[in-house]
Formats: structure tokens, C-alpha cells, sequence
């Protein structure tokens, strides 16, 4: 196996202890992610104060002590009309930038580099397409064999090793059943379907270790097919793609596991 490009690398992307909100942001999806959700988060506040405050008048103003004689008013056209329409500009003032946020998530059409991610129950394969034939397997590492520093749950055996300041097209499918890939600090999640080749792209600003895991309900070992991301300058990255051609060769072969695990996730694929 391929020794980690980076000495002590940078833990950018993991959760944290009673961590509430977002991780930090590596990408320039993430961070439009980010604006979108505080801005929500405003629309969401003044939206919920307002209905407090209707619903405290209702309960002072027109409870059976203070109002004994209730009204029997039934219509108020202009009332109506309001509560229809308000709401309707609201929702149009939301989708704007909602769509612009999703239409720039989609795909890039100035992709340096291609990255093809395989879902399998339960572990990641990948392929680089533009960097000659090889690919991998990345397997989880169970708690006996984590090293000091890794994140239990979340390391893998091999990295995927990405360059810093590259527009990178992300194809992801699935070889059984539908996964996802997802990394919360690049700002993306995408199902891994059987049979369709689904894309988007990234961005990393960042140099470091980020980290996911697979994001739909894939089966009884759903919970430990998780993502390792290492981010390099680029100058590591070629230095890091020589080594891999060497070892990942193109005819096709495998890393070995180096559990028990890994040994039935390979034997469920070669079956």
C-alpha cells in the first residue's frame, strides 16, 4: 500500500465533539452552501418570530376571559389575499438563489481532472481516467489497526489523494446497490446508482485530510464505507501518481485486505 503523501497531515475536514453546525468550508461550493443556509436561517427566524407573535395575540387578546363574546366574523378577502401571496414571494425570493446555487453545483465545463468513484457493499473503489489505467480499493480500518492521529470509523487503508486549486470532475456509480458519496466539507453528495454514471465537481482550497462517508441506506455495513480525501499541492499529486501507477497497475488488480473484513467485502465482489 502506498504510504500517505502528506507527513502529519492537517485534519481539515472531520466532526468534531457536540459539533452543531457545518464543518469549515474547503471548497467554493461549500462556502456558497454556507451563504445560502445563513441567509435561510434569517428568512426562517423572522418567519417563526412572526408566527410567535400572532399566535401570543390570539392567546392574550382572544382567550374566553378577555374576549367573552367571541366575533363572528367567517371572511376577510384582504386578509386572505395576503397570507396567500406573501408566502408565494417569499418561496420566489428563496428560489432564485437556489437555483443559481444548484445550477453552479451540477458539472464544470473547465474540468482539469477526473476522478470515478464506485460504490460496492461496502467500500469505495476509484479510478483517475486522465492519469492512466489503475485504480483501487479504499477500505475501512478497524479499530485494532487504527494508528494515533486516525479517526475511528472514518480512516481508510487508502487514501484518495486529490491536488490543491484543481477544478475536478467527480463521476460516481455503483457496481450492486445505490450508495452515496458524500464529503460535507466540499459540499458534495451524490447517489451512486447502478448502471447510471451520475457527475458533478469540486474544488479544494485547502491542503489537508477531509473526510465522509456513504450517505444512503446501502445495506447491513452501511455505517462503515467511509471517504478519505487527502489534499495535496500539485507537485505531491504527480509525485504520488508516479508511485500509484507503479502499484496500481492496469491489469487490473487489487490491494490485498489486511482483515477480516476487508477479506469478505472482497469475496462479496468477486462473487
Amino acid at each position: 500500500m502506498i504510504s500517505q503523501v502528506m507527513s502529519g497531515p492537517v485534519l481539515a475536514g472531520q466532526p468534531t465533539p457536540w459539533q452543531i453546525g457545518f464543518q469549515d468550508a474547503a471548497s467554493p461550493v461549500m462556502e456558497r452552501i454556507d451563504s445560502f443556509h445563513d441567509i435561510l436561517m434569517w428568512v426562517i427566524t423572522v418567519i417563526t418570530l412572526f408566527v410567535l407573535v400572532l399566535l401570543a395575540i390570539v392567546v392574550i387578546r382572544f382567550n374566553s376571559r378577555a374576549n367573552p363574546t367571541p366575533t363572528r366574523t367567517t371572511h376577510n378577502s384582504l386578509l386572505e389575499v395576503i397570507w396567500t401571496v406573501v408566502p408565494v414571494v417569499i418561496l420566489v425570493l428563496i428560489a432564485i438563489p437556489s437555483f443559481k446555487l444548484l445550477y453552479y453545483m451540477d458539472r464544470t465545463d473547465e474540468a482539469e481532472m477526473t476522478l470515478k468513484a464506485i460504490g460496492h457493499q461496502w467500500y469505495w473503489s476509484y479510478e483517475y481516467p486522465d492519469h492512466g489505467e489503475f485504480a483501487f480499493d479504499s477500505i475501512m480500518i478497524e479499530d485494532e489497526d487504527l494508528k494515533e492521529g486516525q479517526v475511528r470509523l472514518l480512516e481508510t487503508d487508502t487514501r484518495v489523494v486529490l491536488p490543491v486549486d484543481t477544478n475536478i470532475r467527480l463521476l460516481v456509480t455503483a457496481d450492486d446497490v445505490i450508495h452515496a458519496w458524500a464529503i460535507p466539507a466540499f459540499g458534495v453528495k451524490l447517489d451512486a446508482v447502478p448502471g447510471r454514471l451520475n457527475e458533478t465537481w469540486m474544488r479544494v482550497d485547502k491542503e489537508g485530510t477531509y473526510y465522509g462517508q456513504c450517505s444512503e441506506l446501502c445495506g447491513v455495513n452501511h455505517g462503515f464505507m467511509p471517504i478519505a480525501v487527502e489534499v495535496v499541492s500539485k507537485e505531491a499529486f504527480a509525485s504520488w501518481i508516479r508511485k500509484a501507477k507503479r502499484e496500481f497497475s492496469g491489469t487490473g488488480e487489487r490491494l490485498l485486505p489486511d482483515s477480516p473484513t476487508q477479506l469478505v467485502a472482497m469475496e462479496i465482489r468477486s462473487e
